[in-house]
């Protein structure tokens, strides 16, 4: 298949995970919110760091409130990551390659789209913010649901299931690393309810409270919690299901050595670490997952250079942590020079 098709496919399958991780986020805040002791100051600066975007926020408001924050993740089209702008990049993504998937799916990026921007003003009030965004990631996972049940398993579906993967890998990471600065630090006892009510938030966020419940039969904590996330093999948005994922993705491509040598690299930099020691030592945690966020980085870069692009891999280095850096990665997806190059 044309590099062109193979790049649009991924970056769709990136940004239409991206809106569903932000609209997770933002629901899961509000909740957790509403759920806080009266002497805890509710703070949504964690959202802004998550999505690696403080820096441009800053900028732009100066000042983090819940308004000023939603609106920038949800509605601020200058704000790369945000919700209508990933959905608007998902859509155009897809209007470029709706003849390889079914008719379906593009209908679907349609209504998500017009209903995000009809009703974007419901979002920003707490009163209808629930109701819509429940709606975004129920269209989100219908769309996801049509093509794994609709959509041949060629070159285009693994290249689709790379980019969602690979964006549910960076998610998994940028929560760990930011939800979990404050909640791995010795708190006073009549706190406790609070920091589980965290632990519990970083699981809803990425849905994972339930089945964490199911494995681990006590109390949250914030070791189990971090070692369910990053290592539980038969959770789909763990670190390790993720890093599977991509193996099996790349082995059925062409010229897949480079990605898959980059995608090993992370694997052994998972499998190394100790959990223990990761929870119970104050900014290792952060540091690991500064080097996890430059493996998956590498990951990108690889299947980039191989597949999408002219330049020679040496073009290609790891990006700083977004956090620190650059808003949410990676830039507004534009076809390469390479249009006329094959894949494979």
């Amino acid at each position: 298949m044309l590099s062109r098709m193979a790049e649009n496919m991924y970056w769709f399958a990136r940004y239409l995970e991206r809106a569903e991780n932000v609209a997770r986020l933002v629901t899961v805040t509000t909740n957790l919110m509403l759920d806080l002791p009266r002497q805890v100051t509710a703070d949504w600066g964690p959202l802004v760091d998550i999505t690696g975007s403080r820096e441009a926020f800053m900028k732009r408001h100066g000042e983090i409130s819940e308004h000023r924050v939603v609106q920038f993740l949800l509605a601020d089209r200058d704000n790369p990551g945000s919700l209508i702008s990933s959905l608007t990049k998902a859509r155009e993504n897809l209007r470029t390659t709706r003849d390889i998937v079914p008719a379906e799916a593009w209908e679907q990026i349609n209504r998500i789209h017009l209903m995000a921007q009809d009703k974007m003003g419901e979002a920003l009030s707490r009163r209808g913010r629930h109701e819509f965004l429940q709606a975004i990631v129920g269209h989100c996972q219908q769309i996801v649901g049509l093509l794994g049940g609709a959509m041949s398993r060629d070159e285009a579906y693994e290249f689709m299931r790379l980019g969602r993967y690979l964006e549910r890998a960076d998610m998994t990471t940028r929560i760990l690393d930011v939800r979990s600065g404050d909640l791995l630090v010795e708190i006073p006892s009549d706190l406790m309810a609070y920091s589980r009510l965290q632990w519990m938030s970083v699981l809803k966020s990425l849905t994972a409270y339930q089945m964490y419940r199911r494995l681990v039969r006590s109390r949250v904590s914030g070791v189990d919690v971090v070692r369910f996330l990053l290592r539980e093999e038969r959770f789909p948005r763990s670190l390790q299901a993720c890093i599977r994922t991509l193996e099996e993705g790349l082995a059925k491509l062409p010229h897949q050595e480079m990605p898959l040598r980059a995608v090993a690299q992370l694997k052994s930099l998972l499998q190394r670490a100790d959990i223990a020691a990761l929870a119970h030592e104050s900014g290792t945690l952060h540091l690991y997952m500064d080097e996890l966020q430059l493996k998956l980085a590498a990951c990108h870069n690889a299947i980039v250079a191989t597949y999408f692009t002219l330049e020679p891999m040496a073009a290609h280095v790891a990006r700083p942590h977004p956090a620190t850096i650059e808003p949410v990665p990676p830039p507004v997806h534009s076809p390469s020079q390479a249009q006329t190059q094959r894949a494979n």
